[in-house]
Protein backbone atom coordinates (compact mmCIF):
# COMPACT_ATOMS: atom_id res chain seq x y z
CA UNK A 1 0.00 0.00 0.00
CA UNK A 2 1.40 3.53 -0.92
CA UNK A 3 0.30 6.97 0.07
CA UNK A 4 0.86 10.25 -1.85
CA UNK A 5 3.70 12.31 -0.50
CA UNK A 6 4.35 15.87 -0.05
CA UNK A 7 2.09 18.39 -2.41
CA UNK A 8 4.42 19.84 -5.19
CA UNK A 9 3.76 23.41 -6.69
CA UNK A 10 1.08 22.65 -9.37
CA UNK A 11 2.51 25.68 -11.97
CA UNK A 12 2.26 23.78 -15.71
CA UNK A 13 0.22 20.32 -14.59
CA UNK A 14 -2.06 19.00 -16.51
CA UNK A 15 -5.30 19.72 -14.95
CA UNK A 16 -6.23 16.52 -13.22
CA UNK A 17 -2.86 16.02 -11.30
CA UNK A 18 -3.70 19.89 -10.34
CA UNK A 19 -7.43 19.09 -9.10
CA UNK A 20 -5.28 15.99 -7.25
CA UNK A 21 -3.01 17.98 -5.81
CA UNK A 22 -5.87 20.57 -4.24
CA UNK A 23 -7.87 17.37 -3.12
CA UNK A 24 -4.46 16.03 -1.57
CA UNK A 25 -4.59 20.12 0.36
CA UNK A 26 -8.25 19.47 1.39
CA UNK A 27 -7.29 16.27 3.22
CA UNK A 28 -4.11 17.11 4.81
CA UNK A 29 -6.40 20.74 6.10
CA UNK A 30 -9.42 20.67 6.46
CA UNK A 31 -11.17 23.75 5.59
CA UNK A 32 -8.54 25.40 3.81
CA UNK A 33 -9.18 28.53 1.69
CA UNK A 34 -9.06 29.11 -1.89
CA UNK A 35 -6.47 31.65 -1.21
CA UNK A 36 -4.46 29.34 0.53
CA UNK A 37 -4.24 26.43 -1.97
CA UNK A 38 -3.99 29.02 -4.60
CA UNK A 39 -0.45 30.40 -2.38
CA UNK A 40 0.37 26.63 -1.39
CA UNK A 41 0.32 25.03 -5.20
CA UNK A 42 1.89 28.75 -6.65
CA UNK A 43 -1.19 29.63 -8.63
CA UNK A 44 -2.87 32.52 -9.77
CA UNK A 45 -6.38 33.56 -8.53
CA UNK A 46 -7.83 33.30 -11.87
CA UNK A 47 -6.24 29.72 -12.22
CA UNK A 48 -7.98 28.71 -9.01
CA UNK A 49 -11.46 30.48 -9.48
CA UNK A 50 -11.39 28.65 -12.96
CA UNK A 51 -10.35 24.66 -11.20
CA UNK A 52 -12.75 25.26 -8.26
CA UNK A 53 -15.48 26.22 -10.61
CA UNK A 54 -14.62 22.98 -12.49
CA UNK A 55 -14.45 20.89 -8.84
CA UNK A 56 -18.10 21.94 -8.08
CA UNK A 57 -19.43 20.90 -11.24
CA UNK A 58 -18.05 17.84 -10.76
CA UNK A 59 -19.46 17.31 -7.49
CA UNK A 60 -16.10 17.37 -5.77
CA UNK A 61 -16.34 19.89 -4.01
CA UNK A 62 -18.43 23.04 -2.77
CA UNK A 63 -17.53 26.40 -1.62
CA UNK A 64 -18.24 28.64 1.68
CA UNK A 65 -17.90 32.42 3.06
CA UNK A 66 -14.79 31.59 5.13
CA UNK A 67 -14.44 33.91 7.87
CA UNK A 68 -13.64 37.74 7.82
CA UNK A 69 -10.37 38.51 8.52
CA UNK A 70 -9.18 42.07 7.74
CA UNK A 71 -8.88 44.18 5.19
CA UNK A 72 -8.57 42.10 1.70
CA UNK A 73 -10.27 40.44 -0.85
CA UNK A 74 -12.80 37.58 0.22
CA UNK A 75 -11.88 34.14 0.02
CA UNK A 76 -13.82 30.81 0.41
CA UNK A 77 -13.53 27.51 2.18
CA UNK A 78 -13.23 24.39 0.20
CA UNK A 79 -14.63 21.48 1.36
CA UNK A 80 -16.54 18.13 -0.15
CA UNK A 81 -19.43 18.14 -1.79
CA UNK A 82 -22.26 16.29 -0.44
CA UNK A 83 -21.81 14.15 -3.24
CA UNK A 84 -18.50 13.76 -3.81
CA UNK A 85 -16.92 10.40 -3.26
CA UNK A 86 -15.93 8.64 -0.29
CA UNK A 87 -13.59 5.54 1.00
CA UNK A 88 -14.53 2.80 3.78
CA UNK A 89 -11.52 3.04 5.93
CA UNK A 90 -11.55 -0.28 8.12
CA UNK A 91 -9.34 -1.83 10.83
CA UNK A 92 -8.95 -5.78 11.81
CA UNK A 93 -7.44 -5.75 15.36
CA UNK A 94 -7.20 -9.18 18.00
CA UNK A 95 -10.74 -8.34 19.86
CA UNK A 96 -12.95 -7.06 16.95
CA UNK A 97 -12.90 -4.06 13.81
CA UNK A 98 -13.79 -0.95 13.60
CA UNK A 99 -14.90 1.10 10.41
CA UNK A 100 -15.74 4.37 9.36
CA UNK A 101 -16.84 6.08 6.37
CA UNK A 102 -13.93 9.17 4.85
CA UNK A 103 -14.77 11.89 2.62
CA UNK A 104 -12.67 14.20 0.51
CA UNK A 105 -11.39 15.97 3.41
CA UNK A 106 -10.41 13.16 5.65
CA UNK A 107 -13.28 13.36 7.77
CA UNK A 108 -14.37 10.42 9.00
CA UNK A 109 -18.11 9.85 9.63
CA UNK A 110 -20.35 7.00 10.89
CA UNK A 111 -17.73 4.80 12.90
CA UNK A 112 -18.57 1.55 13.97
CA UNK A 113 -17.08 -0.98 16.57
CA UNK A 114 -18.16 -4.48 16.55
CA UNK A 115 -16.51 -7.22 18.64
CA UNK A 116 -15.27 -10.64 16.78
CA UNK A 117 -18.13 -13.30 17.62
CA UNK A 118 -15.55 -16.10 16.40
CA UNK A 119 -11.73 -15.59 15.55
CA UNK A 120 -11.78 -18.05 12.92
CA UNK A 121 -10.30 -16.23 9.30
CA UNK A 122 -14.15 -17.43 7.66
CA UNK A 123 -16.34 -15.53 10.34
CA UNK A 124 -14.11 -12.15 10.31
CA UNK A 125 -13.88 -11.96 6.77
CA UNK A 126 -17.65 -12.52 6.64
CA UNK A 127 -18.49 -9.70 9.06
CA UNK A 128 -16.23 -7.38 7.00
CA UNK A 129 -17.73 -8.25 4.02
CA UNK A 130 -20.90 -7.37 5.02
CA UNK A 131 -19.97 -4.43 6.54
CA UNK A 132 -18.39 -3.48 2.94
CA UNK A 133 -21.85 -4.74 1.54
CA UNK A 134 -23.98 -2.55 3.64
CA UNK A 135 -21.99 0.69 3.09
CA UNK A 136 -21.99 -0.04 -0.56
CA UNK A 137 -25.88 -0.53 -0.35
CA UNK A 138 -25.87 2.82 1.50
CA UNK A 139 -23.28 5.33 -1.04
CA UNK A 140 -23.80 3.29 -4.09
CA UNK A 141 -21.60 4.58 -6.52
CA UNK A 142 -19.99 7.36 -4.35
CA UNK A 143 -18.44 4.41 -2.46
CA UNK A 144 -14.72 4.11 -4.64
CA UNK A 145 -12.25 2.10 -2.56
CA UNK A 146 -12.22 0.01 0.90
CA UNK A 147 -8.73 0.23 2.44
CA UNK A 148 -8.24 -2.12 5.33
CA UNK A 149 -5.65 -1.97 8.12
CA UNK A 150 -4.46 -4.95 10.02
CA UNK A 151 -2.93 -5.75 12.49
CA UNK A 152 0.03 -8.14 11.33
CA UNK A 153 2.31 -8.38 8.28
CA UNK A 154 0.93 -8.04 4.26
CA UNK A 155 2.30 -8.54 0.97
CA UNK A 156 -0.36 -7.83 -1.81
CA UNK A 157 -3.97 -7.82 0.05
CA UNK A 158 -2.84 -10.85 1.68
CA UNK A 159 -2.31 -11.04 5.51
CA UNK A 160 0.84 -13.50 5.76
CA UNK A 161 1.14 -13.45 9.66
CA UNK A 162 -0.72 -12.13 12.67
CA UNK A 163 0.37 -14.07 15.67
CA UNK A 164 -2.61 -11.74 17.76
CA UNK A 165 -5.07 -13.54 15.96
CA UNK A 166 -3.31 -16.79 15.23
CA UNK A 167 -3.50 -15.93 11.36
CA UNK A 168 -1.61 -17.95 8.53
CA UNK A 169 -1.35 -16.31 4.91
CA UNK A 170 -4.90 -15.06 4.51
CA UNK A 171 -6.37 -14.02 1.13
CA UNK A 172 -8.35 -10.68 1.83
CA UNK A 173 -9.74 -9.92 -1.26
CA UNK A 174 -12.72 -11.95 -0.60
CA UNK A 175 -14.02 -9.06 1.52
CA UNK A 176 -14.91 -6.76 -1.44
CA UNK A 177 -15.92 -10.06 -3.98
CA UNK A 178 -19.53 -8.57 -3.80
CA UNK A 179 -19.23 -5.22 -4.76
CA UNK A 180 -16.07 -4.89 -6.90
CA UNK A 181 -14.30 -2.13 -5.18
CA UNK A 182 -10.54 -2.06 -4.95
CA UNK A 183 -9.45 -3.30 -2.01
CA UNK A 184 -6.37 -1.44 0.16
CA UNK A 185 -4.97 -3.46 2.67
CA UNK A 186 -1.85 -2.33 5.14
CA UNK A 187 -0.24 -2.81 8.63
CA UNK A 188 -1.76 -0.90 11.08
CA UNK A 189 0.85 0.67 12.70
CA UNK A 190 2.25 1.49 9.05
CA UNK A 191 -0.89 3.54 8.71
CA UNK A 192 -0.88 4.94 11.66
CA UNK A 193 2.52 6.24 11.21
CA UNK A 194 0.48 7.79 7.38
CA UNK A 195 -2.03 9.49 9.94
CA UNK A 196 0.87 11.09 11.81
CA UNK A 197 2.75 12.38 8.94
CA UNK A 198 -0.14 13.95 7.17
CA UNK A 199 -2.15 15.61 9.71
CA UNK A 200 -0.64 14.59 13.40
CA UNK A 201 2.50 14.81 15.51
CA UNK A 202 4.71 14.46 12.75
CA UNK A 203 3.38 16.48 9.98
CA UNK A 204 5.73 18.57 8.28
CA UNK A 205 8.71 16.37 8.98
CA UNK A 206 10.79 15.03 6.00
CA UNK A 207 11.36 12.00 7.50
CA UNK A 208 9.62 10.62 10.79
CA UNK A 209 9.59 7.25 12.69
CA UNK A 210 6.51 6.06 13.78
CA UNK A 211 6.31 3.26 16.83
CA UNK A 212 3.46 1.73 18.14
CA UNK A 213 3.20 -0.67 21.31
CA UNK A 214 -0.01 -2.85 21.67
CA UNK A 215 0.94 -6.84 21.40
CA UNK A 216 4.14 -6.19 20.57
CA UNK A 217 5.51 -3.14 18.58
CA UNK A 218 5.44 -2.45 14.93
CA UNK A 219 5.74 0.93 12.75
CA UNK A 220 7.34 2.61 9.91
CA UNK A 221 10.09 5.08 8.35
CA UNK A 222 8.30 7.99 6.80
CA UNK A 223 9.38 9.98 4.13
CA UNK A 224 7.89 13.01 2.51
CA UNK A 225 4.17 12.08 3.72
CA UNK A 226 5.08 8.12 2.14
CA UNK A 227 5.65 5.13 4.30
CA UNK A 228 9.31 3.31 3.53
CA UNK A 229 7.06 -0.32 2.98
CA UNK A 230 9.96 -2.62 1.54
CA UNK A 231 10.44 -4.57 -1.57
CA UNK A 232 6.90 -6.49 -0.86
CA UNK A 233 4.92 -4.28 1.45
CA UNK A 234 6.53 -5.74 4.76
CA UNK A 235 8.26 -3.20 5.35
CA UNK A 236 8.22 -1.75 9.17
CA UNK A 237 8.42 -5.22 11.44
CA UNK A 238 10.83 -3.32 13.90
CA UNK A 239 8.90 -5.74 16.74
CA UNK A 240 10.84 -9.04 15.27
CA UNK A 241 14.39 -7.12 14.84
CA UNK A 242 16.35 -9.13 17.48
CA UNK A 243 16.87 -6.32 20.57
CA UNK A 244 15.60 -9.05 22.97
CA UNK A 245 16.92 -12.40 24.91
CA UNK A 246 17.96 -14.72 21.38
CA UNK A 247 17.17 -17.84 23.98
CA UNK A 248 13.51 -16.72 23.74
CA UNK A 249 11.28 -17.59 20.67
CA UNK A 250 8.95 -15.55 19.16
CA UNK A 251 5.22 -16.57 17.50
CA UNK A 252 6.93 -15.34 14.34
CA UNK A 253 9.32 -17.78 14.48
CA UNK A 254 12.32 -15.80 15.33
CA UNK A 255 14.37 -16.06 18.36
CA UNK A 256 15.44 -12.83 20.14
CA UNK A 257 12.36 -10.16 19.25
CA UNK A 258 11.90 -6.92 20.61
CA UNK A 259 8.35 -7.58 21.02
CA UNK A 260 8.61 -9.89 23.64
CA UNK A 261 11.04 -7.05 25.80
CA UNK A 262 8.33 -4.19 25.73
CA UNK A 263 4.64 -5.12 26.08
CA UNK A 264 2.69 -7.26 28.42
CA UNK A 265 4.44 -10.66 27.70
CA UNK A 266 7.53 -8.66 29.12
CA UNK A 267 6.30 -7.19 32.10
CA UNK A 268 4.43 -10.76 33.20
CA UNK A 269 8.00 -12.12 32.72
CA UNK A 270 9.58 -9.93 34.76
CA UNK A 271 7.00 -10.15 37.39
CA UNK A 272 7.15 -13.91 37.36
CA UNK A 273 3.82 -14.41 36.07
CA UNK A 274 2.24 -16.58 33.53
CA UNK A 275 2.42 -15.33 30.03
CA UNK A 276 -1.25 -12.77 29.88
CA UNK A 277 -3.86 -14.15 27.12
CA UNK A 278 -4.31 -10.39 26.49
CA UNK A 279 -1.26 -8.64 26.99
CA UNK A 280 -3.07 -5.42 25.92
CA UNK A 281 -5.17 -5.40 28.65
CA UNK A 282 -3.04 -6.80 31.24
CA UNK A 283 -0.53 -4.31 30.85
CA UNK A 284 -2.84 -1.24 30.60
CA UNK A 285 -4.60 -3.04 34.25
CA UNK A 286 -0.56 -2.58 35.66
CA UNK A 287 -0.06 0.75 34.28
CA UNK A 288 -2.85 1.52 36.76
CA UNK A 289 -1.19 -0.20 39.86
CA UNK A 290 2.11 2.02 39.84
CA UNK A 291 2.60 2.39 43.89
CA UNK A 292 3.47 -1.24 43.87
CA UNK A 293 7.01 -1.42 43.98
CA UNK A 294 7.19 -4.67 41.99
CA UNK A 295 5.21 -3.75 39.12
CA UNK A 296 7.28 -0.02 39.09
CA UNK A 297 10.36 -1.71 38.87
CA UNK A 298 8.72 -4.47 36.05
CA UNK A 299 7.38 -1.17 34.27
CA UNK A 300 10.88 0.70 34.40
CA UNK A 301 12.54 -2.07 32.83
CA UNK A 302 10.34 -2.38 29.82
CA UNK A 303 10.78 1.26 29.21
CA UNK A 304 14.51 1.08 29.43
CA UNK A 305 14.24 -1.77 26.79
CA UNK A 306 11.66 0.69 24.55
CA UNK A 307 14.24 3.43 24.50
CA UNK A 308 16.92 1.76 24.31
CA UNK A 309 15.54 0.18 20.79
CA UNK A 310 14.46 3.49 19.80
CA UNK A 311 17.46 4.64 20.05
CA UNK A 312 18.96 1.92 17.92
CA UNK A 313 16.55 2.52 14.97
CA UNK A 314 17.62 6.64 15.37
CA UNK A 315 20.94 5.49 14.64
CA UNK A 316 19.71 3.49 11.72
CA UNK A 317 17.14 5.78 9.94
CA UNK A 318 18.02 9.40 11.45
CA UNK A 319 14.49 11.17 11.06
CA UNK A 320 13.69 14.27 12.41
CA UNK A 321 11.18 13.38 14.61
CA UNK A 322 9.63 10.16 16.70
CA UNK A 323 6.40 9.52 17.43
CA UNK A 324 4.87 6.92 19.74
CA UNK A 325 1.06 5.45 20.03
CA UNK A 326 -0.74 2.79 22.14
CA UNK A 327 0.87 1.87 25.61
CA UNK A 328 4.29 3.45 24.42
CA UNK A 329 2.91 6.55 25.76
CA UNK A 330 1.93 5.23 29.15
CA UNK A 331 5.24 3.22 29.53
CA UNK A 332 7.29 6.54 29.05
CA UNK A 333 5.26 8.35 31.26
CA UNK A 334 5.56 5.83 34.09
CA UNK A 335 9.59 6.20 33.88
CA UNK A 336 10.43 9.23 31.90
CA UNK A 337 14.13 9.27 33.62
CA UNK A 338 14.48 5.90 32.96
CA UNK A 339 13.15 6.28 29.50
CA UNK A 340 15.02 9.48 28.75
CA UNK A 341 18.34 7.89 30.04
CA UNK A 342 18.59 4.90 28.33
CA UNK A 343 17.03 6.93 25.03
CA UNK A 344 19.98 9.57 25.22
CA UNK A 345 22.35 5.67 26.36
CA UNK A 346 21.65 4.27 23.42
CA UNK A 347 22.13 7.21 20.73
CA UNK A 348 25.49 7.73 19.02
CA UNK A 349 27.93 10.69 20.26
CA UNK A 350 26.68 13.07 17.57
CA UNK A 351 22.82 12.50 17.87
CA UNK A 352 23.00 13.41 21.61
CA UNK A 353 23.57 17.43 21.41
CA UNK A 354 20.15 17.33 19.74
CA UNK A 355 17.95 14.02 19.62
CA UNK A 356 15.67 14.20 17.59
CA UNK A 357 11.99 14.73 19.87
CA UNK A 358 10.03 11.53 21.11
CA UNK A 359 6.49 12.74 20.97
CA UNK A 360 2.75 11.03 21.95
CA UNK A 361 1.10 10.55 18.37
CA UNK A 362 -1.80 13.20 17.49
CA UNK A 363 -4.53 10.57 16.80
CA UNK A 364 -3.37 7.64 19.27
CA UNK A 365 -6.72 5.58 18.89
CA UNK A 366 -7.89 6.14 15.65
CA UNK A 367 -4.46 6.65 13.77
CA UNK A 368 -4.90 3.14 11.92
CA UNK A 369 -7.98 4.34 10.72
CA UNK A 370 -7.19 7.55 9.91
CA UNK A 371 -4.29 6.45 7.98
CA UNK A 372 -6.52 3.23 5.77
CA UNK A 373 -8.68 6.55 4.82
CA UNK A 374 -5.14 8.44 4.13
CA UNK A 375 -4.38 5.91 1.66
CA UNK A 376 -7.32 5.21 0.24
CA UNK A 377 -7.98 8.91 -0.78
CA UNK A 378 -4.67 8.77 -2.36
CA UNK A 379 -6.14 5.73 -4.51
CA UNK A 380 -9.32 7.75 -5.48
CA UNK A 381 -7.68 11.06 -6.40
CA UNK A 382 -5.10 9.88 -8.52
CA UNK A 383 -5.37 11.92 -11.99
CA UNK A 384 -6.89 9.03 -13.35
CA UNK A 385 -9.47 7.97 -11.13
CA UNK A 386 -10.59 11.96 -11.19
CA UNK A 387 -11.06 11.83 -14.90
CA UNK A 388 -13.08 8.63 -14.32
CA UNK A 389 -14.96 10.51 -12.29
CA UNK A 390 -15.56 12.96 -14.66
CA UNK A 391 -16.31 10.65 -17.19
CA UNK A 392 -19.40 9.17 -14.79
CA UNK A 393 -20.44 12.60 -13.35
CA UNK A 394 -20.72 14.41 -17.20
CA UNK A 395 -23.01 11.25 -18.39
Amino acid sequence: MTARGDVKPAARRGQWQTAADVLALIARQPGITRAAVARELRLSTSSTTELTARLRDLRLLTETPAPTQGRGRPTTVLRPHPRAPVVLAMELRQAGWRSALATLDGVLLDQQSTRHRSRRPDAVLAALRAGVDSAKERYGDRLLAVSLAVAGTVRDNHLMQAPTLGWNTIDLSPVVAATGLPLLVGNDATLSGVAEARTGAAAGAGTALHLIVEVGIGGTLIIDGSPASGATGAGGEYGHIPFGDRRRSCPCGARGCWDLEIDGRALAEHLHEPEPDDPYSYAEALLQRLDERPISRAVAKVAAALATGIAGLVNAHDPEVVTLGGLAVPLRAAAPTVFSTAYSDGLMTFHRANPPAVLDSTHQQTGALRGAAAVGLDQITTETALASWADRTIL
